[in-house]
């Protein structure tokens, strides 16, 4: 008779054995792999903790090691500022959407009878957490090396992306309107829609002497982003796409 471990990395391979090869990493233990994969709307009691949100916190804290490390490594004559931009732009929820779309998480991931579509624009933020949660299991797994060489797998051909270089939109707008002496930029939300899990915001940006700009996002900080840039490519201060 099987030991119990053994049986349960069997079943642990079976059913996980797929993601491994695209995560490019092979489990020891499948029990956090498990837990960064489902969701709280699982849980039958309050009390109960397997799901992601633990890990996603820990993810977090990894994947901002890793990626720095690599800014820091990649770019030796970046000052603060650009190295700043640069990993806002790679840890942001929309990359990590991207990530965990590729790696086609929303195949794998558990979910309650309340959350039954996991694809498109529909609770990336659940993809973007699933993918952060992911990484925490890989940490704990293997290791900081093992999350180092994952995150470095699936972001590395960001990291040279220019776009990722372009100033932070708020900033730039802040610097252009008092330039242009039309004082500070005030935002304030006008709407908020979708359930909580998976928010969506809308925010416009009033600035003196300059029509309105709005932006939406699926949080304040991104909406207001958004509202920022879009001032700034109608009045000709950033081209459409870029700085």
């Amino acid at each position: 008779m099987a030991h119990p471990s053994a049986t349960s990395r069997q079943r642990g391979k079976k059913r996980f054995g797929g993601l491994e090869k695209r995560l490019g990493h092979e489990f020891r233990d499948y029990a956090n792999l498990e837990r960064a994969l489902t969701h709280s709307s699982v849980r039958k009691k309050t009390a109960d903790f397997f799901h992601y949100e633990r890990l996603e916190f820990l993810g977090d804290r990894v994947l901002g090691l890793c990626v720095a490390d690599f800014l820091h490594s990649r770019f030796p004559e970046a000052d603060e500022g650009e190295l700043s931009l640069r990993f806002n732009a790679l840890v942001k929820s929309g990359t990590l959407v991207e990530i965990a779309d590729e790696l086609a998480l929303h195949e794998f991931i558990r979910t309650g009878g309340d959350i039954k579509e996991l694809t498109g624009k529909r609770l990336q933020s659940v993809r973007a957490d699933v993918l952060e949660a992911l990484i925490a299991s890989i940490y704990l797994d293997g290791g900081l090396a093992a999350a180092s060489a994952f995150v470095r797998r699936f972001w590395e051909s960001r990291l040279a992306d220019g776009a990722t270089a372009r100033r932070d939109s708020k900033t730039a707008l802040q610097e252009w309107a008092h330039a242009q002496r039309f004082g500070t930029p005030r935002y304030r939300e006008t709407s908020r829609s979708g359930p909580d899990h998976d928010p969506l915001f809308v925010v416009a940006v009033s600035i003196q002497g300059v029509r309105d700009g709005k932006g939406e996002g699926r949080s304040k900080r991104d909406a207001e982003q958004a509202a920022a840039r879009a001032v700034l490519v109608r009045e000709g201060v950033w081209r459409e796409g870029g700085a």
